[in-house]
């Protein structure tokens, strides 16, 4: 069946103009994206997930001095979001969630707090209070790890674990994840001040790659099925070596046919295009594309992965690539989508 329109969802910081998680659609055959509109008001909910039978939303959120997830029901593609609840702990609002593929478990990483969070869902999405908040310790020896910074909590791909990334303490946790708890099976401590916040598994199950903070590095790693345990293979730059200004790297995503990894750059205003050997897991730097604004928080590739698009947090704009499947390379089709502060991009999944 073809498709040329496809629907996603951007999540944002609510400041200047916005009021919370926004719709749009890309239309493949013209190469545009249009139609972007509020679907959700909600405060802060900068990341979002979308299970796998795209029923369900789950967003991160900001309520008073709380924060926690919010479930939502999709109601004709994208059209409309209906609030199910939402759950709260104390303290600052978490920058990532994520859902498994039976719609059972959703996890979030709270930067703030240094604490990765699991929820049970309820059959109609809604979610039960988190049944178990595991509080990260340690430090690292940038200033910006004065403490545990968890930034990312995900599953692997047999979902028999969790992977959370920890900012602060330049560590990757693996845990075990039940009805009841979180229980810790493996870490990897990466290199000491890089600052490790997002994290992508090759296809294959076998490599993963993973997004640097604070040194702006992609780290290729091997996964180990069996115990849920990393092994680093290659540190490679994200900038280029002579590039000295203020940059953060930030989302990493791998294509779905293993062949490319792509990294963005805020500061540099960019994303890295790497190649990666199959037979190894390693990847080659093959180039820089600008991002067309500021501080691109996260970018997405759309369901054909024809296209990549990308969202400049500082400029307020979506931007649109084609992406050749073959050498992995962008070209720029459009900058001018406006969308206040946008943090992520998500697809549904056709």
């Amino acid at each position: 069946m073809g498709h040329n329109k496809f629907n996603g969802f951007i999540g944002t910081y609510t400041k200047g103009e916005s009021k919370g998680i926004y719709s749009f659609t890309l239309d493949t055959e013209n190469e545009r994206i249009s139609d972007v509109k509020l679907v959700a008001e909600l405060d802060n909910p900068t990341y979002v997930a979308i299970s796998k039978d795209n029923q369900f939303l789950y967003s991160v959120v900001k309520v008073g001095d709380q924060g926690g997830i919010a479930a939502y029901s999709i109601h004709n593609p994208a059209e409309t979001l209906e609030r199910k609840n939402i759950q709260l702990l104390k303290g600052s609002s978490p920058c990532h969630v994520s859902v498994d593929s039976e719609n059972h478990y959703v996890l979030s990483a709270n930067y703030h707090l240094g604490t990765v969070a699991a929820y049970l869902t309820n059959g109609d999405g809604s979610i039960q209070p988190a049944f178990s908040v595991i509080e990260h310790t340690g430090s690292g020896p940038s200033e910006r790890q004065e403490k545990p910074h968890t930034h990312y909590s995900g599953f692997t791909p047999d979902e028999k674990y969790a992977v959370v990334v920890d900012l602060g303490i330049d560590k990757l946790i693996t845990y075990k994840v039940q009805d009841n708890a979180l229980t810790e099976v493996n870490s990897l401590s990466v290199k000491p001040g890089s600052g490790p916040r997002h994290l992508e598994f090759h296809p294959n199950g076998k490599y993963a790659y993973l997004m640097t903070e604070l040194s702006s590095e992609v780290i290729a790693l091997e996964y180990h099925v069996e115990d849920g345990s990393f092994k680093e293979l290659q540190y490679i730059s994200a900038i280029p070596d002579d590039f000295t200004e203020n940059s953060q790297g930030s989302a990493i995503h791998v294509s779905s046919d293993g062949k490319f990894v792509y990294a963005a750059n805020r500061g540099h205003d960019s994303i890295a295009v790497f190649s990666i050997d199959q037979d190894t897991g390693k990847v080659t730097f093959v180039e820089h594309t600008s991002t067309e604004g500021s501080w691109p928080r996260d970018f997405m590739l759309d369901p054909t992965e024809k296209f990549l698009i990308a969202s400049n947090q500082e400029s307020g704009n979506l931007v649109l690539y084609s992406r050749d499947t073959d050498t992995g390379k962008l070209t720029l089709l459009q900058s001018d989508v406006a969308v206040p502060y946008p943090v992520c991009v998500k697809f549904l999944n056709y």
